[in-house]
């Protein structure tokens, strides 16, 4: 296990637990945690010892969103250009990785703990969990994709009923609502997540990085790069690419085939 103190990488059986380590805060999270996040995104996309990731906090709490005393003291500039700006790229390298992301909710999911929890394509949520986007009670906005990719996956009117209204779920009513994909009782998110982790191991990965790709693409997520890196991974592993490169090295003209002639 790699710990850098904010977060701690696990790696057993092609399964990578990523945990919250700031359990003081109730794994608030703050500059340096957010920066850690998508430098350990950054590892996790290229490593080949990682088939599924499990995203949980330590302790009792998930994640209590971002550090109030982190930002509070920002100006408006530096709160729009650093503290949302690099949340988003944090959250963005986590919601877009090859591999299938399970989050194990082993506490209350409020505000920037709900936008993280909906980087993962699989939520598994205990029993006491609460969920909800208190934001506008604090004067402030979800800056996390908090209207934005919360909406895609959790539908527009369920997003207004709790960023608007105030509106707070439990693990139940949040299972009914699409919000998370199973309860279970507290205590035992990761033992769930790990089982299910387990399960997605037996699929082939190849064609489960595929699929989550494709998904993602037809959410609106991250669009563009999924339609260039499907096309790249054809080009790439075509004749013509290997003729092209030849030609290059051996400067001359390449000499492409028609598929006819070949």
């Amino acid at each position: 296990m790699t710990n850098d103190g904010a977060l701690s990488l696990e790696v057993s059986d092609s399964i990578g637990i990523l945990r919250l380590e700031r359990e003081a805060k109730r794994n608030a999270l703050d500059t340096t945690m957010m920066n850690e996040l998508a430098a350990r995104c950054r590892e996790i996309e290229h490593r080949d010892d990682i088939s599924v990731l499990i995203v949980t906090g330590t302790g009792s709490s998930f994640c209590a969103g971002g550090d109030i005393d982190a930002w509070s003291g920002n100006t408006p500039l530096e709160f729009a250009r650093h503290w949302v700006r690099d949340g988003h790229e944090s959250f963005d390298r986590l919601a877009r990785l090859r591999q299938p992301v399970i989050a194990a909710i082993n506490g209350h999911v409020l505000g920037g703990g709900l936008e993280l929890a909906a980087c993962a394509d699989y939520r598994i949520a205990e029993e006491q969990v609460k969920v909800g986007q208190p934001e506008a009670g604090l004067g402030i906005i979800a800056g996390w994709s908090g209207t934005q990719r919360t909406v895609r996956r959790f539908g527009a009117q369920l997003v207004r009923r709790m960023a608007l209204f105030g509106e707070v779920l439990s693990a139940e009513h949040a299972l009914d609502k699409g919000i998370v994909d199973q309860v279970v009782g507290q205590g035992e998110a990761l033992e769930g997540a790990k089982s299910l982790a387990a399960s997605v191991l037996k699929r082939g990965p190849l064609a489960s990085e595929l699929t989550k790709m494709l998904i993602n693409a037809a959410e609106g997520e991250e669009r563009e790069r999924v339609l260039e890196a499907l096309a790249g991974h054809i080009a790439a592993a075509s004749e013509e690419l290997t003729e092209g490169i030849s030609a290059f090295r051996e400067k001359r003209p390449p000499v492409f085939k028609n598929e006819e002639d070949s």
